[in-house]
């Protein structure tokens, strides 16, 4: 691997997994974003550079990141409710209330997504009979 690849691939991580702007941003000859989404395209199948990415993310990732499993918990405590939020008075205090309505319907709409709930692809199957000729159809 070389040292561009590896700078790709930090500029890769870094800006949000953007790979068209990662290589902009490190092969600088290339000024055409086409070119360079092409170009970053068959630069991310490479073994050596999917390897590095997955290891750089895996130091990316600890105890500090939230896994899905949280951000899971999270959801359901907000739609459920249990989260307060901070609220100032006409008094000038502050008071601690449940979160509103509206965002708990927003994290029940984001459980229902990461469930499948709102998939709109539906496959159906049917088992028809095939009927075989006009021998069939006269009895």
């Amino acid at each position: 691997m070389t040292e561009k690849q590896k700078m790709f691939c930090d500029e890769y991580l870094s800006n949000g997994l953007n790979a068209t702007q990662a290589y902009l941003a490190v092969y600088k000859s290339v000024k055409s974003p086409s070119v360079a989404s092409v170009c970053s395209t068959k630069l991310l199948r490479k073994a050596s550079v999917k390897s590095y990415i997955d290891k750089r993310m895996g130091e990316i990732h600890n105890e500090k990141t939230a896994d899905i499993a949280e951000v899971m918990e999270f959801f359901t405590s907000s739609m459920r409710g249990q989260l307060k939020d901070e609220v100032l008075t006409m008094e000038g205090s502050i008071k601690e209330v449940r979160i509103s309505s509206r965002d708990r319907l927003k994290a029940a709409e984001s459980l229902a997504k990461a469930h499948g709930l709102f998939e709109k692809n539906v496959n159906i199957s049917v088992d028809l009979p095939i009927f075989g000729g006009e021998d069939e159809l006269q009895d």
